[in-house]
């Protein structure tokens, strides 16, 4: 048999797991899976008789040494800033690793120690970042391989809550990590370039500069600007692009709403609050607004934030409950951002019954033989419930898949890396298909739709 150490049996690792255990006997694998919690990494065993739940606590050096010597390769579903001695243990060990997450400056370091011993450690190869790079890499290799010249791409990802559970008014519930909603955008100005220009957002005003998307059959969506879109400039081979732009989809009207929060201070996580342990959510909101001996809280937050009281924005905001003087922030030593996460969880958590859904959109304008022509590939995923979600399967997928054609010897490039290559992104976007993970492209002419034009 061969042993595929699996760390960490959160929600991301269920379509993971389901996978492999699905080819297991095919493939000849056995999967330990290991997590803090025992009970955790057994539920995700489902009882199948070629898996294994241990108790892996990864702080213990010895114990996470020794699951690693173990393993014929090794899977780190942990959070990102938690692979780095996992990675450093599989160098010792030289045992193949994959991760879903974007690639550290610690991870990189390892790739020369990696090269030398002939190892594969694949990172971002999750959803974004991940099925966004591969997506991604065959239309630009394909143009390429034409003779085109890229002159834009844009690219965009949501996660979403699916039109059937979409029952708020501000269409959106959290379908992955809240505490990285609220704290969106921050930590610098999002930088892209757009004909040719460089352009830059400061965070103040990034969620007033949205693109509007269009989804046949979803309905109309909104981009706004990921931190640092040049980021991969030099990765993608797009060096003489003229626009370079990433984004995050949300309904159309979620970014102006969400601007009140940023402009209130509310998703700052800066700073402590004074006795936030024991103040409402109506003294929570008080405390970013003016003072005034008569003006009710409500009064002053609509003066605030110029708008009336049959304004939709004020509508979204009621229904929050932000003005609740009964409702207890109850952490300690909270910020402003954890208090905001605490109040938006009680309205935007998943119910048992909702199901999620991921959208991706990449727009690829080029040159070809003196026209100008443009490309739009869609996703549209849909989660299962609230074990197999959408975030889950594409997320969890492609490292599953990954892994098997590492352990294959199909994927055979050592260093530390993203999923950029062909021996990568073509066999798993064609097997991504099978699981309903499927880009529809369409050829436009530059800037619009063109349903007559091939791209051949």
């Amino acid at each position: 048999m061969r042993t595929i150490l699996i760390i960490g049996a959160g929600r991301s690792a269920s379509s993971l797991i389901q996978y492999l255990l699905n080819k297991s006997e095919k493939e000849n694998l056995h999967l330990i899976i290991g997590d803090m919690s025992l009970a955790l990494a057994q539920k995700k065993t489902n009882n199948h008789p070629n898996a294994t739940a241990i108790a892996l606590n990864i702080f213990d050096e010895n114990q996470r040494q020794e699951a690693v010597q173990n393993a014929d390769i090794v899977v780190s579903m942990l959070p990102a800033h938690l692979h780095i001695d996992v990675a450093r243990d599989c160098i010792i060990y030289k045992k193949n690793l994959v991760t879903a997450s974007y690639i550290s400056d610690a991870m990189q370091d390892l790739d020369a120690a990696a090269k030398e011993h002939n190892l594969i450690f694949m990172n971002e190869i999750g959803l974004d970042p991940g099925i966004d790079h591969m997506s991604a890499m065959k239309v630009i290799n394909e143009i390429k391989d034409k003779g085109g010249k890229m002159i834009l791409f844009e690219s965009f990802c949501g996660g979403l809550v699916a039109p059937e559970s979409d029952n708020n008014l501000w269409n959106y519930k959290f379908t992955w990590a809240p505490r990285n909603v609220v704290l969106a955008g921050q930590g610098g100005a999002a930088k892209f370039i757009q004909e040719g220009t460089y352009k830059y957002i400061p965070y103040c005003n990034l969620f007033r500069r949205t693109e509007f998307l269009d989804v046949e059959g979803y309905g109309r969506f909104e981009g706004y600007s990921n931190r640092d879109s040049l980021k991969y400039r030099s990765v993608y081979g797009l060096d003489d692009v003229l626009t370079l732009y990433r984004g995050t989809i949300r309904k159309v009207g979620f970014s102006k709403a969400w601007n009140m929060f940023v402009q209130l201070g509310m998703t700052d996580d800066s700073y402590i609050m004074e006795d936030s342990e024991n103040m409402s959510y109506r003294e929570y909101v008080n405390s970013f607004l003016p003072y005034h001996p008569t003006d009710s809280v409500e009064i002053k937050m609509r003066l605030i934030l110029k708008i009336d009281q049959d304004d939709i924005m004020w509508d979204k905001l009621l229904e929050l409950d932000l003005f609740n003087s009964n409702k207890i922030v109850g952490l300690k030593n909270a910020t402003p951002a954890q208090i905001l996460e605490k109040i938006l969880n009680d309205s935007w958590t998943l119910q048992p019954e909702d199901k999620d859904m991921i959208v991706m959109y990449h727009k690829f304008g080029f040159e070809l033989e003196g026209e100008k022509q443009q490309i739009d590939s869609k996703m549209v995923c849909i989660g299962e419930d609230q074990t197999y979600t959408a975030m889950a399967k594409t997320v969890g997928l492609p490292v599953a898949m990954a892994t098997l054609l590492i352990l294959n010897g199909k994927i055979t490039t050592p260093g530390v890396q993203l999923p950029i290559r062909k021996e990568v992104y073509l066999p798993i976007l064609k097997e991504l298909e099978e699981y309903g993970v499927i880009f529809k492209e369409q050829v436009m002419s530059y800037l619009g739709y063109n349903p007559d034009k091939k791209f051949n």
